[in-house]
């Protein structure tokens, strides 16, 4: 099986949404596992360990979603304009 590039934005921002949604999925979900085993084991049976773990894994996967379709915002990126670019590909003769 091969994967092709998506042709169209469309399908660009459908993927990206796709794996944001799996990427919710999957990250609450752990959070939520872990949750029920720590009221489980440590807190008694109380439901804000679950609430918390749930809320920590559903924030995970909007930050990472959000460096997705914002790519400015991943620690360390710096944005080029095209001129700025232009200056530094072209070798300076001095």
């Amino acid at each position: 099986m091969s994967t092709s590039k998506p042709s169209s934005s469309e399908d660009i921002i459908g993927q990206k949404y796709d794996r944001c949604i799996a990427d919710l999925l999957v990250k609450a979900g752990v959070g939520f596992g872990a949750g029920v085993v720590a009221s489980v084991i440590l807190f008694r049976r109380r439901t804000w360990p679950i609430a918390l773990s749930t809320g920590f894994g559903a924030g995970a996967a909007y930050a990472d979603c959000d460096r997705s379709f914002n790519p400015a915002r991943i620690p360390g990126t710096r944005i080029i304009s095209q001129t700025e670019l232009e200056k530094t590909a072209a070798p300076s003769s001095s």
